[in-house]
């Protein structure tokens, strides 16, 4: 048999014996461009061609400071190489986290260990709400542009469908936006038959680094009430906020808990759900822990104990979690000091796409990554393009052949071609080289 045939029968037998959802999933995990350049980053010294990656939403600002801290109180104990508490969390670890959350999230009402699910991760934490709310084939509400892998986490394996929502020319972060959700409801609802059963909201948002004001939150609870959806907030971003020192305009607001809003006469508190995370505001991507805060609803809770076993946070996560999270003295100084550096990185980034004369989305103040337009820059610097063509996939294309990768807009939802996101969350020299890198991918 030759080897094209023994490839062909090989993978004959493979089709035979697995779901076609797994062989869709076997085909996406190898077009996976990310994990390949997570594998060759550039290094001056060490690997001077590699890539420059400042498409991934990692925070490396405060990892010495966060080693040091681990390293000096790490003592493991033997109960961490046993099952430990089970499957949603060590009772020290929702002890330590209701009260983190006391202290930086300011609720209306304390936050309890017995209101909390822990989960490897907040993409884990996502896909279990999703599974908990929705028959296959029902509507979660995701205005765009949103986080890429929310797709995927909602619909993947609870069977969900992504509703994108449309804003045009409307600020998504303003009262008028609201009714952009409901057009959005009532089209899928009207077209498929199906219900619509949550809204997801990423607050503070990625990619656009900005706050949801309280009037807008409660707008959009109200609206959930009135068609009985769930409000998921995923919050895990909310200490990464910052001072913008660069932008005039909009101006930045604070931001608001969905559980420091006192819901009385806006939405059934049994329809609200909060979510964090260690791998943002922490710096922590590695650790892999998440939390679901459902303060009104225990029958969900009680409904992902059986996904517990499949979302299981390592005993030592727990334990290196809980001595962050208790010591106050520490988690106070760590998120000062990590505003501060977010705010000076963000500032020499916009300084330098200013410089270079790309537009980009302004009035940032949380998170740690920049809304880019370089298909206006490339067209500018490529006047023989058309105005009707999108060029953001030549514009990717340019990109990477100049070993530098950024997440594109397309994977994200936008609403128009040639944009990107930068996280700049870095070290000042590979930032540097990041804008360099680009530049010559717009002007080849």
């Amino acid at each position: 048999m030759s080897s094209i045939a023994a490839t062909m029968s090989q993978s004959q037998a493979m089709n035979s014996t697995i779901s076609q959802r797994a062989q869709n999933a076997i085909v996406a995990g190898s077009k996976n461009l990310m994990w390949d350049v997570m594998n060759d980053l550039w290094c001056e010294k060490t690997n001077p061609n590699g890539f420059v990656n400042v498409g991934v939403a990692e925070n490396v600002l405060m990892h010495d400071h966060l080693l040091s801290f681990i390293n000096r109180k790490l003592d493991l104990p033997a109960k961490l190489l046993t099952y430990h508490d089970g499957p949603t969390g060590s009772v020290r670890l929702k002890r330590a986290v209701s009260a983190f959350i006391d202290r930086n999230f300011h609720p209306v009402q304390a936050v309890v260990p017995s209101q909390l699910f822990i989960t490897n991760g907040v993409s884990s934490a996502i896909e279990h709400l999703s599974w908990a709310i929705t028959e296959p084939g029902e509507g979660i509400l995701l205005g765009r542009p949103f986080y890429g892998t929310f797709i995927p986490d909602m619909s993947r394996r609870p069977g969900a469908t992504v509703i994108p929502v449309d804003f045009d020319d409307c600020d998504p972060f303003t009262a008028e936006a609201v009714q952009k959700y409901e057009q959005a409801l009532l089209s899928f609802q009207e077209t498929t038959g199906r219900k619509v059963r949550g809204l997801a909201l990423c607050n503070p948002h990625n990619p656009l680094g900005r706050c949801y004001p309280r009037h807008v939150l409660v707008k959009l609870m109200k609206l959930c009430q009135k068609y009985q959806m769930h409000f998921i907030s995923d919050e895990i971003y909310a200490l990464s906020v910052w001072k913008n020192t660069v932008d005039q305009s909009p101006k930045p607001v604070d931001f608001v808990s969905a559980l420091s809003i006192e819901l009385t006469g806006i939405i059934d508190p049994q329809l609200v759900h909060t979510l964090w995370g260690m791998s943002k505001d922490f710096g922590a991507n590695g650790l892999r822990l998440g939390v679901i805060v459902s303060q009104a609803n225990r029958d969900v809770l009680a409904a992902l104990t059986g996904l517990g076993l499949y979302s299981y946070a390592s005993a030592v996560t727990e334990h290196l979690t809980s001595l962050l999270l208790e010591d106050f003295d520490f988690t106070d100084e760590y998120i000062r000091l990590n505003r501060e550096k977010l705010s000076e990185h963000y500032a020499c980034v916009a300084e330098q796409l200013k410089s270079n004369g790309i537009e980009y989305s302004t009035g940032a103040n949380a998170a740690f990554f920049i809304w880019i337009n370089l298909g206006k820059k490339y067209r500018e610097l490529h006047p023989e393009v058309k105005d009707e063509e999108d060029v953001s996939d030549r514009v990717m294309e340019l990109l990477l052949h100049k070993k530098v990768f950024l997440a594109s807009g397309s994977l994200f939802g936008s609403e128009h071609g040639g944009w990107y996101r930068i996280v700049f969350s870095l070290p000042r020299e590979y930032l540097q080289e990041a804008v360099r890198r680009i530049m010559a991918a717009l002007e080849a």
